[in-house]
């Protein structure tokens, strides 16, 4: 039961943002029209709705990429159903004949792996933390997305990612990519830099101009990351920037954004069970102006209050000498 609300509320939180380049799904056809865009040399990104899970939208709610590299493909992130994962496919090849050779989850998050099954002849790659917390979770997940997904489900299973990575660095045709591992928004945080063209695939460490999601959050951890990025960026590793949710863009941006909204939110819990507030006072509170227009207001931030407030107060109440 712990596994199953955590996945629901995990599923209501991945999204409520603006749209960069939104694909109309057809629901008569079940058709998500994928569209991908060039960023940058070899590089594509297909840019899902910012938005809450909904038939409207076939649930497609996440930024998938590939790296058409000139000796194969890499894949990052299949989406949320086999039927997106087999659209993703066509989608890729309609761009590139090149063959794909890895796939990889990003996280264990349901939108980042739940069209491996259209990709079960091919390499499937994560952190083996990410696998197995795809393992534990897949379950509840597919419950809660056939609820809200609907016919746009038919089909889909829960397939982890087959081969554990490790981090490393590796040359296909023209372009040098790394597989790094960081942690805060999951336990394991696979991040890829290509630093032929300066792209960096953030996945879930980054959210542009929306409230991150926190549903397996460690936001020490998760602002030490940051900060490790934003060392990145001014080292000149990484140009551009590809978030799992919220446009594509450049510099820190983004990284300045979340590491912003995290260490509000995280003073603001601690402030507030210091003083002795109740969740329903708490949630009365209004954010500041600068997150005002953000997407997912007031939901993703309700959502995170419910399941992280009752932490703070018991570690304020067990603190010594209270």
């Amino acid at each position: 039961m712990k596994r199953l609300a955590l996945a629901a509320a995990l599923l209501a939180s991945l999204a409520l943002a603006p749209q960069v380049a939104l694909a109309q799904a057809d629901m008569a056809t079940l058709n998500y029209h994928l569209k991908p865009r060039q960023i940058a040399p070899g590089t594509w990104v297909i840019e899902g709705a910012v938005d809450d899970f909904s038939r409207a939208n076939g649930c497609n709610i996440i930024n998938t990429a590939f790296i058409a590299t000139g000796a194969g493909v890499v894949v990052v992130n299949t989406g949320t159903s086999r039927l997106y994962g087999e659209q993703q496919r066509k989608a890729i090849a309609s761009v590139t004949h090149e063959p794909v050779l890895r796939v990889l989850n990003l996280n264990l998050h349901p939108d980042y792996f739940f069209g491996n099954q259209a990709w079960a002849d091919k390499p499937i790659q994560a952190l083996a933390g990410t696998i197995a917390g795809q393992q534990a979770e897949g379950g509840a997940y597919a419950d809660n997305l056939y609820r809200l997904c609907g016919d746009w489900m038919k089909a889909t299973e829960s397939q982890p990612a087959k081969v554990a990575l490790e981090p490393q660095s590796f040359t296909l045709g023209g372009h040098r990519l790394e597989l790094r591992r960081l942690q805060g928004h999951t336990a394991d945080d696979l991040v890829l830099l290509d630093h032929s063209t300066g792209v960096m695939f953030a996945g879930g460490l980054v959210f542009s101009q929306r409230v991150p999601t926190t549903p397996h959050a460690d936001f020490s951890a998760w602002l030490a990351s940051l900060d490790t990025l934003a060392q990145w960026q001014q080292s000149g590793e990484f140009k551009q920037v590809v978030p799992s949710h919220g446009p594509v863009h450049t510099g820190a941006e983004g990284i300045n954004e979340t590491r912003d909204w995290l260490r509000w939110l995280t003073s603001s819990l601690q402030a507030s069970a210091e003083r002795g507030l109740d969740l329903s006072e708490v949630l009365r509170q209004p954010v500041p102006d600068r997150f005002a227009r953000w997407a997912a207001q007031p939901a993703e931030l309700q959502r995170t209050l419910a399941q992280w407030y009752p932490r703070f107060e018991q570690q304020v109440l067990a603190a010594p000498g209270r």
